[in-house]
Order: C-alpha cells, then sequence, then structure tokens
C-alpha cells in the first residue's frame, strides 16, 4: 500500500491511459519517503494493466491473489527486473554498488544480466518493467550501460530509476528522463503507515517516532526499534537543563549509548538529534533562531560522519547532547555562540 504521492500517481497513469508513456521515469527526492515502494507498485500496476488489456483505474493497488502480484511476489515474472546492490557471495557483505556485469555480463554470482531480458519480447504482455534502485548506487561503467538503455530503449520497456540525489546523476541520464518529485510525507500518512506496519506500538513511542520521521517513513521503520520516545524524553531533559546540571546529563546519556548493544539506539540518535534541533528552530527568531541554526548545522555534520570515520560513539554522543543542551539561552549553558560558529 502506498502512502500519498497521489500526483505522481496520477500522472503515470494518465500517461499509461493515453498512450504516452514515457520509456523512462526518475523518482527523484529524500530518503525513506517511499519513491521504491512507488516504484514496485508502479510496475506492478502496468504489468497487469498490460497483461489484462484493462484501463487506468485511481490506485495502485493489486489484489494479493491477482496472477501479476503472486509472480512479482515469488520473484518469477517474466517482464520485470529488478536492479539493485547485491550480496558478494565470497564475503557475505553488500558489494559497493550496482556494477556494469549486472547490466551486459553473465555471471553465477549476480544471475543473469539486464540485457538477457531484451533478447526477446516480453513474454506475458506486450511490456516490461524494469527498476533501477538506486541509481545514485551505479558505477560510472554501470551508469554508461544504463545510459545506452535509456538511448536505445527496447520497445514497450518502462524504466523506473529510483535517485536521493538526482544532482549527482549523468546529466545525460537525467535528460532521457521524465522526473517525477517526492517530498516528504505529511505527519498523518507517516503515522499512517506505523500504525500498517506497527499496530502494537504504544501510543508515547508512535508518536515520538513520527516527530523522529521528518516525513519519511523508511526513517521511522529504522528508528522503531531504537525506544525513540526515551530518546527523545533524554532530548527534552537537556534542552531544558540548568548550566551547571547540562554537562552531567549529556554524559549520562553518552554512556547509556556507548556499549555495543547500544548500538541501534546510538545510530538512532544520530539522526535524532540534528532533527530535534531542526524542530527547535521553528519557532524561534533573531539570535536565538540563529544560534539555533549553528548548533544544528554542527550536530548535522557531527552525526554525518561519526559512522563512516569511525569515531568513538561516547565522544560523538557527549557532543551531540551538550549541543541540544545549547538550546537552552547562553547565559544558562556553557556553549557559548563562539564555540558552535
Amino acid at each position: 500500500m502506498i502512502a500519498g504521492h497521489t500526483e505522481q500517481g496520477q500522472a503515470l497513469r494518465d500517461a499509461f491511459a493515453a498512450g504516452r508513456m514515457h520509456h523512462a521515469w526518475l523518482l527523484a527526492g529524500p530518503r525513506g519517503v517511499g519513491k521504491a515502494s512507488f516504484a514496485r507498485a508502479a510496475a506492478a500496476w502496468v504489468l497487469a494493466r498490460a497483461a489484462s488489456g484493462g484501463t487506468a483505474d485511481d490506485s495502485f493497488e493489486l489484489d494479493y491473489d491477482h496472477p501479476t502480484a503472486r509472480l512479482l511476489a515469488a520473484g518469477s515474472h517474466l517482464d520485470y527486473r529488478l536492479v539493485e546492490i547485491l550480496e558478494n557471495p565470497k564475503t557475505g557483505k553488500m558489494r559497493p554498488g550496482i556494477s556494469v556485469d549486472q547490466f551486459v555480463k553473465s555471471d553465477s554470482t549476480i544471475g543473469e544480466p539486464l540485457a538477457s531480458i531484451f533478447r526477446t519480447k516480453p513474454a506475458l504482455s506486450d511490456w516490461r518493467v524494469i527498476v533501477v534502485d538506486a541509481a545514485d548506487d551505479l558505477n560510472r561503467n554501470a551508469a554508461n550501460a544504463f545510459l545506452k538503455n535509456l538511448e536505445e530503449p527496447p520497445p514497450n520497456t518502462l524504466f523506473l530509476a529510483i535517485s536521493h540525489s538526482p544532482s549527482r546523476l549523468l546529466p545525460t541520464i537525467r535528460s532521457r528522463c521524465r522526473v517525477l518529485r517526492f517530498q516528504p510525507l505529511a505527519d498523518p500518512e507517516v503515522e499512517a503507515v506505523i500504525g500498517r506496519l506497527l499496530p502494537d506500538l504504544p501510543d508515547g513511542e508512535r508518536a515520538a517516532l513520527v516527530a523522529a520521521a521528518e516525513g519519511s517513513p523508511g526513517r521511522a521503520m529504522q528508528l522503531a526499534s531504537a525506544n525513540i520516545a526515551g530518546l527523545v524524553a533524554d532530548l527534552d531533559a537537556l534542552a531544558s537543563a540548568p548550566a551547571a546540571m547540562a554537562a552531567g546529563k549529556a554524559l549520562a546519556v553518552a554512556r547509556s549509548l556507548s556499549s555495543k548493544a547500544a548500538t541501534p539506539r546510538y545510530e538512532a540518535f544520530l539522526g535524532l538529534v540534528p532533527a530535534y534541533i531542526a524542530s527547535a528552530s521553528r519557532d524561534r527568531t533573531g539570535a536565538r533562531l540563529a544560534r539555533a541554526l549553528a548548533l544544528w548545522e554542527k550536530a548535522n555534520t557531527l552525526a554525518a560522519s561519526a559512522l563512516g570515520l569511525s569515531l568513538d560513539p561516547q565522544s560523538v554522543a557527549f557532543e551531540l547532547a551538550e549541543l541540544v543542551a545549547g538550546l537552552a539561552t547562553p547565559s544558562r549553558n556553557p556553549l557559548d555562540a563562539h564555540e558552535i560558529a
């Protein structure tokens, strides 16, 4: 089930119904807002309509027992291909990106290349659909191979390419795609997704997840196991702590996130702190707003680099906690403006 994105769905359905389906669509927007779910649902809808000869309706939803839905669920639909990062069977780890071999070379570790689907006509209808999740993950040679597909598209082939950072793609790829832009969902839509996927979640935890998600159901699911309500309560306490107590509270939070067992909560904390500071800045003006924005910039930079640089979790958590404490007025908090500039 897709939450939101009704305009994007209508644009694609209208194009299909009118017989003006562009061969390549770029689904561009922030991570976790539902682009991949949209692409898979759109692919199922196109394949189902093409197979049955039906006309476009107002929904991408297929019944679970629909023949197309069953084939896709089993991974056996002959006219559908998903191009994504694969696991390296030798190491058990995900490969660093999507390689050119996935487009042109047969390999037992990657299965049949994309080129193989173009050697014959579509099997179950006049259409086939290729989903690339995500185009950002294409290495240089793979991007050039994909570009060749877009430049010389096989008849009745629909490409749905997902991108979190379209500006990083080859300009020639972007120019050959019709762009569908996706925005963060409204809070009620995020809450609906959480309610559907986590029906037993307590109200307080669900509300905290909605606030931390910032319009991204995917982000909410990543944070779901981290006791977000507890982390938000810690941040609330830090943001209102007297200066004399701020460092002690920050140290207590940092210690609680420093163990290996606390890794999921620590990673959630990294994403939550910048979002918390950004939310706190919305009702500020003047010097208080400038201070909050400076705090957010430092928190965002630190949180974004912490995992990649393998920084010490306790040190990172302590610094982030002190930045949250900096939301108090300067006279109540030891962090002065020059220290966070």
